[in-house]
């Protein structure tokens, strides 16, 4: 490496050039949001509903709010509303419009609102999102609201790249500024920040041809790349730089380097392959959210571990003693490798392993009270409650749930395939027969098809007119062969009931019929059994190659055991936290949280997954010096000792750094990114100060010299020491 350096050096450039030509125009070609549950029986109710029945998953609802408080139901207001939205019946992409019919609140009636179906795929909807809002007119007299699906989606594209933007304006500077306290130069402060940002650059610029060949990759990923790039990438790059400032100290640059690579190298390595398991566990639930999740962090990682340890050593090369340079006059006095630093930490572990079992017990009770709250855990799939109030789909939404019924607004759709045309007497009657048996499943309020409109001692041809079946088709209510019965039920739609309800819906198989239960709440029911479907594989996976990344790392049986079961707990503590804030409301006010009463059924799996892997870094680091130090010693308490002062101040500053990078998305606009920020931050912040700083010597000391058994038949002492993994 040191040899071509240079030549290293000018590849990465020439790489960094040419993607980031590609990088900054990632965001716009990704539309989706990746929760759709392909292969479903609401996915292929929707297929059903579009081709058979003539609806679109790309619509708006234009929501108008009277300004003087005038009753917008009245056939005058009406007329006047539909003569001014006259003009957008004529766009090429406007299908069809009609006024909702859903059941209005008692007294609400300043607020109307009019769907339009949008002749646009959901991702051609959005990328003409922008003509399609200034196209609506505004209506006199009102304030007019664009909402529905494709505005929802439309604000949630914008307030990623927004994110991205306030991320890295805050998150940058921030890192910076920790760098220079932490290596007091310019130069070693600004290395890991090169390899973030490339990391962070390059990988969007991959993900654009993925994006291009791939239409289902989900847009929350460019913030995942920018959240685990800056982080892990700067947190690597910071391994490699302190150990390369302290082995300058005794030896040239190039051995120095050749060191440094053997060295923090091979922890960077076995780190990142951490991070990897976990993300890739994410590929066990079968929803294009997650694999877009985890390709996107499993390419910044692998970027990251590649820029790591090809172009920071380069860079370290070229500038040898040189990284000294330029010291920063403000912050002058020792650095984190200094003497007083590892005294500090010192004087803390020594305090901590005179009485390991009281902080045992102390710890416990403390992070067992935290995760108590997690017991509890209600799960939801948000849509527009992603955005805060502020955007204009997420208000528009808001004024239809004052007005209309929420439940009829979300009501069960079942999208059913005759063998007949709809006006067939015996379609009609296998029908009747259908909604029936649907009225005695219990938590139904209401069954309504277009059968409900023959009633009587009337017969088919009576009831239904040529203008009646007009009016059914227009409605998109019955057409040809394909027909949907809504089911308004007497609950929320992600109320247990209610889910219960659509479960009892699906076992019925009524006669002559192909049904196809759909709609927002079986939607999400849908997108919450794939989610618990793959947990247990995700969960599993998780933890045995977790184990066996450090067994194999460090030739133990305790130790992997011990920091899976740490991992754990620092894990389950912050979803504690994460629970109290989402879910309670407790400091939803100080994060500027909109939305309160469950938490997103992505986040425990995403933020499991990510947390195990990052935890691993420190993992790594820490037990890599702990384990040089038993071997030249043989005494488990003071190697303990000695490895958490080396490792005490990189990993205090690995960990500030990635909480002020993933931090900063707690307050950015998009709630799910809010979350997964509070989750990582808090789950970091726990497992640096109450785990590693005080769980893990009083462990270390209470197992003492069994820390290090290995059954004989697995390895011998010599081959130990053969495959030890060198401290970073």
């Amino acid at each position: 490496m040191f040899r071509y350096r240079w030549a290293v050096v000018v590849l990465w450039i020439f790489l960094l050039c040419f993607l980031a030509l590609f990088a900054y125009r990632t965001p716009s070609l990704l539309h989706e949001n990746g929760f759709a549950p392909k292969g479903s029986s609401s996915v292929l109710g929707i297929e059903v509903l579009e081709k058979q029945l003539g609806m679109s998953s790309a619509s708006i609802e234009i929501v108008m709010e009277s300004i003087k408080g005038e009753n917008l139901t009245t056939t005058a207001s009406q007329q006047r509303i539909w003569s001014e939205l006259s003009s957008l019946r004529s766009k090429p992409f406007v299908k069809d419009m009609y006024t909702s019919i859903v059941t209005r609140k008692a007294g609400e009636d300043g607020i109307t609102a009019v769907t339009v179906l949008l002749n646009l795929t959901p991702s051609e909807a959005l990328q003409q999102f922008d003509t399609i809002r200034a196209a609506v007119p505004q209506v006199s007299g009102t304030n007019t609201y664009i909402a529905g699906n494709t505005a929802v989606y439309s604000d949630l594209n914008m307030a990623v790249k927004r994110d991205i933007v306030h991320a890295e304006i805050w998150g940058i500077p921030i890192a910076l500024l920790i760098l220079l306290f932490i290596f007091r130069t310019l130069p070693a402060a600004l290395a890991p920040l090169i390899i973030g940002l490339s990391s962070v650059t390059i990988t969007m610029g991959i993900l654009y041809f993925f994006a291009l060949a791939d239409h289902s990759i989900s847009n929350f990923t460019p913030n995942m790349v920018t959240m685990l790039g800056l982080a892990v990438g700067i947190d690597y790059a910071l391994i490699m730089v302190s150990r390369f400032r302290e082995e300058l100290q005794s030896k040239s640059t190039e051995e120095a380097l050749v060191n440094t690579c053997r060295s923090a190298g091979k922890a960077v390595l076995f780190s990142g392959l951490a991070v990897w398991a976990g993300l890739f566990a994410l590929n066990g639930i079968r929803l294009p959210v997650f694999y877009s999740l985890s390709l996107g962090g499993m390419l910044v990682v692998m970027v990251s571990v590649l820029a790591a340890c090809t172009l920071l050593p380069a860079l370290l090369g070229i500038m040898g003693h040189r990284i000294h340079a330029l010291p920063i006059k403000l912050l002058r006095g020792p650095s984190r490798l200094g003497a007083k630093r590892g005294d500090l930490f010192g004087r803390a572990i020594h305090l901590v392993m005179a009485r390991p079992v009281v902080t045992v017990m102390l710890v416990m009770v403390v992070l067992v009270a935290a995760m108590l709250p997690a017991a509890n855990m209600k799960l939801g799939i948000p849509s527009s409650e992603m955005l805060p109030p502020t955007y204009e789909s997420r208000y528009g939404t808001e004024l239809m749930k004052k007005v209309y019924e929420v439940k009829e607004i979300n009501s069960i759709q079942i999208a059913a395939v005759l063998s007949q045309s709809f006006d067939d007497p015996l379609s009609v009657k296998q029908v009747k027969a259908y909604m029936s048996s649907l009225r005695k499943l219990p938590n139904v309020n209401r069954v309504e098809s277009y059968a409900s409109l023959i009633t009587g001692s009337k017969s088919v041809d009576e009831a239904l007119t040529p203008g009646v079946r007009q009016q059914i088709e227009s409605r998109h209510v019955a057409m040809g062969k394909a027909i949907v019965v809504a089911v308004v039920p007497e609950y929320g739609e992600t109320d247990e009931r209610t889910m219960k309800l659509i479960k009892e819906i699906r076992r019925i198989q009524p006669e002559g019929m192909n049904i196809f239960v759909t709609g927002s709440p079986a939607y999400k029911l849908d997108i919450m059994d794939r989610i618990l479907t793959g947990l247990p594989f995700v969960i599993g996976f998780v933890f045995v190659t977790t184990y066996l990344i450090l067994f194999a790392a460090f030739r133990s049986v305790l130790l992997p055991l011990k920091a899976v079961l740490m991992n754990v707990l620092s894990l389950g503590a912050s979803l504690g936290i994460v629970v109290l804030v989402f879910q309670h409301g407790y400091g939803a006010d100080f994060f500027q949280v909109s939305y309160t009463g469950s938490v997103f059924a992505l986040l425990p799996v995403l933020i499991f997954c990510v947390v195990f892997g990052i935890s691993m870094d420190y993992e790594v680091m820490m037990l890599s010096r702990i384990m040089e130090a038993y071997k030249r010693t043989g005494d488990n308490e003071r190697s303990t000792i000695t490895g958490l002062q080396q490792t005490g101040g990189i990993i205090t500053g690995a960990a500030c750094i990635l909480v002020a990078v993933v931090g900063a998305f707690i307050f950015t606009d998009n709630e799910v990114m809010k979350a997964i920020g509070l989750g990582l931050t808090t789950a970091v912040i726990i497992d640096v100060t109450i785990v590693r700083m005080m769980l893990v010597p009083a462990l270390m000391k209470l197992l003492g010299n069994a820390n290090w058994w290995m059954p004989k038949f697995c390895s011998a002492p010599e081959e130990r020491e053969n495959k030890q993994v060198e401290t970073p």
